[in-house]
């Protein structure tokens, strides 16, 4: 991770983007992230049926790379640990969603599920 937030540094820094607005930055992701969630309009692809059309992965690849890029451009401006505020998420995720339990109540297809249990836990975090 840390390679990855010395090249984005330097990408900023060469163009002189390196005084960015957050706020200018939240949008683009939005903007990229919106572009992304365009290329899934109308449709309710399978994981499977997502990854054998060619041309949509293509595209998605090009989205979620917007996506990423302006998200590490924040984290980098903001002199953030990129790979530690992951890490505590995904220990806050781990908390808030127990895997066993999540994994008990999941839809097919969806990957979602949910149980009473589930509303407490939440309410403690």
């Amino acid at each position: 991770m840390k390679n990855i937030e010395i090249e984005i540094k330097k990408y900023l820094d060469d163009r002189g983007w390196n005084k960015l607005r957050p706020s200018d930055l939240a949008k683009s992701i939005s903007i990229e992230a919106a572009e992304l969630l365009e290329l899934f309009q109308w449709t309710s692809l399978s994981i499977e049926e997502t990854k054998a059309d060619e041309e949509k992965m293509e595209q998605i690849k090009k989205e979620l790379a917007d996506v990423f890029i302006y998200a590490l451009d924040m984290s980098v401006l903001l002199d953030l640990d990129t790979e530690q505020i992951i890490k505590d998420k995904l220990d806050h995720i781990n908390k808030k969603f127990p895997a066993e339990l999540m994994r008990k109540n999941a839809k097919e297809e969806s990957g979602s599920g949910a149980d009473p249990l589930y509303l407490k836990i939440k309410k403690g975090i």
